[in-house]
């Protein structure tokens, strides 16, 4: 039932952004790319044997918002470093708590340091995150523990 869930879900966005309605040619282009898509998905389940966590989904909506803010600010900081005359950039590796229980509340931790501006998750095991800070600013986020703790919440109850 899934599968024909994901199968419809793409073929609609693809029907969207697309706007090709009345191309046969193009349209079965897009019904076969869903199909391909649909058909990795089911292959990757096999392989994996992880089920799918569909109940992080209404968190993953309050995250998303909090996540992009982040991601503003974040933005704005690295543009003050680069345009301040100085450049006061403090480059350095710091490592802090990844205390998600899940390989898939790990890699959300993991992918949003790196989304965040100013850093990138380098390495990432044994409950811990190692990750390069562009300034001081930047690495006290992840000494913190607020996004820790925010994608702990996350994946809380899934």
């Amino acid at each position: 039932m899934r599968h024909i869930v994901l199968f419809t879900l793409l073929a609609v966005a693809w029907l969207l952004w697309s706007g090709y309605f009345h191309e046969p040619l193009l349209l079965s282009f897009g019904v076969g790319s869903c199909a391909l898509v649909v058909w990795l998905v089911a292959r990757m389940d096999r392989v994996d044997g992880t089920p799918t966590q569909w109940g992080l989904l209404p968190r993953l909506l309050l995250y998303t918002p909090w996540l992009l803010l982040e991601v503003i600010k974040s933005n704005l900081h690295v543009v003050r470093l680069i345009l301040s005359p100085g450049l006061p950039i403090r480059p350095q590796l710091v490592s802090g708590p990844a205390s998600q229980t899940t390989d898939l509340g790990q890699v959300i931790y993991a992918n949003s340091i790196t989304l965040t501006p100013g850093t990138i998750t380098l390495d990432l095991r044994d409950g811990h995150v190692l990750v390069h800070a562009i300034s001081d600013t930047t690495a006290a986020g992840i000494t913190d523990g607020v996004m820790n703790a925010k994608v702990k919440a996350l994946e809380a109850g899934s």
